[in-house]
């Protein structure tokens, strides 16, 4: 096998060139290839080696396809330090991504260059790890403690140019890499210039407390992640131990993040998420529609932002309301979306600009007649969106894609109300729009194989992460959300309080409670959407009664100051209302129900279970294509945290054994309407197999 490493001697440069496509991932061939150059040209007639790589990127990181397999010598921190050591300078010329065990690479050479696209950073923290290849004792030794600290802890890369301010690059070169980088090496020759071994350096000291400071913020901002702090451990051993010690306490943390069930989950959504956007049963090949100009029918806050996407990904985007007036207020919301993203950082004002021009607005359906998509984002009514798409059938040319952004409606019905239903497919967006990465792809029965792949396509275009549903009420988002939402409502009218219930969630470490967030949302979307089901399907009945009456009441959530919680007219933060306990407990006595104390332990295991218990069978009747993939719902559209992995994951962690335990002792105390075990669960239990087998046993 040709190795994916070559070394030669150009005039007194000995040039390593990594050619392991398509990342250049740092597999164990190019490790051993690496660390052969390096012994090659201690003995040649080489003044200096550069290490430079083909394609589009400098090595990117770890091979992830090594992943869970024993690891083979030359390890990733032997032959970091084995560079170093080098007699002669090494230096490392930077292009596309230097990240990870790639940048830990570049670290432990003498100098670095790089191109100005060029982005580097050690996103390890996002896998629940931390740089393990002495990239936490030689980072803060290059750039400092602090700045060390929010690379690694973030995980965000920076470009050439901040890393050439932080001293993390020596030189930014112009032109051609290759040739830059070598003429470089040639002025560093003539000049004789020092060479800088990174772990002789010593770290700039900070301020006493100031780590404990930065653990502090760090655990709000992280809340519930080990690895984050485990990186200050390591960088408050890089200033306070020798460089040795400190790469035996980073590989101590490293193996301590590696074995964790953190890590395990988030290396679980790594994998979730590129599975994702495989579907079954579509052909690599199929052929993509062209897509230059959208349609998007709704001008409010949805509507508004679907826009928006769009226009960032560079394409037209028209917007359709009913008159100027509707038309206006959508504009008043995209323009103040734009500009809080200039006030934070987001994009420059030319951007947004440019983006700015890219949306125009309409009142006339005629206006579709030459757009390659059209969304419908209106009201959850099945009539309505009907009346829409039979209009769009009329006037829209023939291969137009004609989408539905419906949260629950048929979207078979919906396509019936057209004479060209394979042209039909739900993109079901989250909101803030133009913000959140979840979108839902919503494959109808008729819906056409290459409007699939085109939607896709055009997904991953403006930077949506997108997963394939089957049609049922909710799809797979929503439908399993509604049986969350029973719990939770459930448990208040038992007894806990509002804030009990969100604080037990939060704690346990999702992104906001359950309670909070249907106050943001607005408790009138959900209220519409019950009114619009015949009343047998609304379900339990006690379940909304309080956020029913809430909505009877005028408090809508958020955007009334007051719902579940009140809250602060300038700032939004909620606080408790005394009126909404009084409310509870009235309507818990009119409904019969005795309150008593509810622990967080409950409260947790119910809303949990009741998301696993729909989600296997979700996946039982094909909704779903594989567990992952409502694993990456649920993290990237309803703030499930990441470091568990979702809900599907978090059933597999815990023991699908346990899980049916849990389903039986509520079917027990709550009754077999809202608590009967999945018929799946109950299979794979008995055959003793977890759900990433069972997917496994099936192809996903």
């Amino acid at each position: 096998m040709t190795s994916p490493v070559s070394y030669e001697l150009v005039d007194e440069i000995g040039v390593i060139t990594v050619d392991n496509p398509p990342v250049n991932a740092l597999s164990h061939a190019v490790r051993q290839g690496i660390h052969d150059a390096i012994a090659a040209a201690q003995e040649d007639a080489s003044k200096a080696v550069l290490i430079v790589c083909e394609g589009r990127t400098f090595i990117a990181g770890a091979d992830i396809t090594e992943f869970g397999k024993p690891p083979k010598e030359p390890h990733l921190p032997d032959l970091c330090n084995t560079i170093e050591a080098s007699s002669k300078r090494v230096v490392a010329a930077l292009h596309g991504t230097a990240l990870g065990g790639g940048l830990e690479v570049a670290l432990s050479c003498h100098d670095r260059c790089a191109v100005p696209g060029a982005k580097l950073g050690l996103p390890e923290v996002k896998l629940g790890l931390l740089p393990g290849a002495g990239g936490t004792q030689r980072l803060p030794r290059l750039i400092g403690a602090s700045a060390a600290l929010d690379l690694m802890t973030s995980g965000n890369p920076v470009d050439a140019g901040q890393a050439a301010k932080l001293g993390l690059v020596d030189h930014v070169v112009d032109g051609e890499l290759r040739d830059a980088a070598l003429a470089w090496c040639r002025e560093l020759i003539a000049k004789d210039a020092e060479r800088r071994r990174t772990s002789e350096l010593t770290v700039e000291d900070v301020p006493a407390g100031a780590l404990e400071e930065y653990r502090k913020a760090l655990a709000r901002r992280t809340r519930g992640q080990i690895a984050p702090q485990k990186i200050v451990d390591c960088v408050e051993a890089a200033l306070t131990r020798p460089f040795a010690e400190g790469l035996q306490i980073e590989r101590e943390k490293f193996l301590e993040c590696m074995q964790s069930p953190q890590s395990a989950a988030l290396r679980h959504m790594f994998f979730a998420e590129r599975e994702a956007a495989k579907v079954r049963g579509l052909a690599s090949d199929t052929p993509l529609r062209e897509m230059n100009k959208v349609g998007v029918i709704g001008a409010g806050t949805m509507g508004s932002g679907i826009a928006m996407n769009f226009a960032n990904a560079g394409m037209q985007a028209v917007l359709l309301e009913v008159d100027d007036e509707a038309l206006g207020r959508g504009f008043g919301i995209i323009d103040r979306n734009y500009q809080g993203g200039v006030k934070r950082g987001k994009m420059s004002e030319e951007q947004a600009l440019a983006c700015r021009g890219r949306i125009s607005g309409t009142t006339d359906y005629e206006s579709f007649s030459d757009v390659d998509l059209v969304i419908e984002a209106v009201f959850e009514n099945l009539e309505l969106k009907q009346e829409v798409f039979a209009k769009l059938d009329a006037v829209c040319r023939q291969g137009t894609i004609l989408a539905t952004n419906t949260s629950y409606q048929d979207v078979d019905r919906i396509a019936a109300a057209t004479k060209r239903p394979q042209d039909v497919i739900g993109l079901h967006f989250f909101s803030p729009a133009h913000i959140m990465k979840l979108l839902e792809v919503v494959r109808a029965e008729k819906t056409a194989d290459d409007v699939l792949a085109t939607c896709m396509a055009l997904a991953k275009k403006i930077r949506k992460t997108p997963v394939v549903s089957g049609v049922c009420y909710g799809f797979i988002g929503n439908r399993m959300l509604g049986h969350y939402a029973r719990e939770a409502q459930l448990c208040v009218i038992e007894g806990a309080t509002p804030e009990q219930v969100d604080t037990a969630l939060e704690e346990w470490g999702m992104a906001m409670g359950p309670l909070a967030v249907f106050d943001l949302a607005g408790l009138d979307v959900g209220y519409k959407a019950r009114q619009g089901l015949p009343e047998a399907e609304r379900g339990d009945p006690r379940a909304f009664r309080v956020a029913d009456a809430l909505v009877e009441m005028g408090r809508l959530g958020q955007k009334t100051g007051a719902g579940f919680y009140r809250y602060d007219p300038k700032i939004r933060q909620r606080s408790s209302d005394p009126e909404v306990q009084t409310l509870i407990e009235r309507e818990a006595a009119l409904l019969g129900v005795e309150q008593r104390e509810i622990d967080s332990e409950e409260i947790v295991d119910r809303l949990m279970f009741a998301l696993v218990n729909e989600g296997i069978n979700i996946l039982d009747e094909g909704i779903a294509q594989r567990p992952g993939d409502i694993d990456v719902v649920y993290v990237y559209g309803y703030g499930f945290p990441a470091w568990r992995g979702g809900p599907m994951h978090y059933a597999d962690a815990v023991g699908l054994a346990h899980v049916l335990q849990r389903i039986r002792e509520f079917e027990q105390r709550f009754g077999p309407e809202n608590w009967t075990p999945a018929p799946l669960l109950e299979k794979l239990v008995e055959s003793g197999i977890t759900l990433a087998e069972w997917a496994k046993s099936k192809g996903n």
